[in-house]
């Protein structure tokens, strides 16, 4: 992966991806708007990802970030439930775009920040069932595959093996600690919705957790 560092510049002190150097910049965050992001009354509104967008991502194969093609490896910025369940409603990024997303993005970076409710603003729900927390930490999966599939209420991304986890919290590298901190605040949620399918999906969820411990930081 070291590869992927050749792409990055010094940008003040903030470390953007070239890719990214060309997108709109927030007045108010002074970042860029990633690509993904819905624009209402002509302003960026961060928490709801434009529809059309989603459907070039994973047509394309376009980064979630810049909006670019992307090569042979990918990235999902997720937290660590949906580490274990490999489900993601946002497509994949550059592997540059992610790490500067782990480390820049305001929600993913202050873990007192607290999930906007997108209806709000006239926006619906992303397919599946969502936990409404900010996880405190987020790991950039990078894979080199996934596939779409039916939640019933519309397209999630089933997320492939990955090469390798960076694991970010408040936007430098993660204990291992914070990590697990995550996922016994969150696990009682998916225990909840597994127990509801019954006892194999339970089964299945304790398998899928165990699984995952070999891809927290050391």
């Amino acid at each position: 992966m070291t590869s992927h560092s050749k792409e990055i510049v010094k940008v003040s002190s903030v470390t953007i991806p070239r890719r990214m150097q060309s997108l709109p910049i927030d007045p108010v965050w002074k970042l860029p708007v990633p690509w993904f992001v819905q624009w209402i009354d002509g302003k960026p509104c961060f928490p709801v990802m434009d529809g059309d967008k989603w459907r070039q991502a994973v047509k394309y194969k376009r980064c979630w970030c810049c909006g670019k093609p992307m090569g042979a490896y990918m990235a999902f910025v997720i937290g660590p439930m949906c580490g274990i369940n490999r489900t993601s409603a946002e497509p994949p990024n550059d592997v540059n775009c992610a790490i500067y997303a782990a480390q820049a993005c305001p929600f993913l970076t202050k873990p007192n920040m607290k999930r906007m409710d997108v209806s709000d603003v006239g926006a619906v729900e992303a397919p599946g069932v969502a936990l409404k927390r900010n996880p405190g930490c987020c790991g950039v999966w990078v894979t080199r595959r996934y596939e779409l599939f039916d939640a019933g209420n519309g397209p999630l991304i089933r997320i492939g093996d990955p090469e390798q986890v960076l694991w970010f919290a408040e936007g430098r590298p993660a204990t291992r600690e914070e990590v697990l901190h995550s996922i016994e605040t969150g696990l009682p949620s998916l225990l909840e919705m597994a127990k509801e399918d019954g006892p194999e999906s339970v089964n299945e969820l304790a398998r899928r957790t165990k699984d995952f411990e070999r891809w927290l930081p050391r």
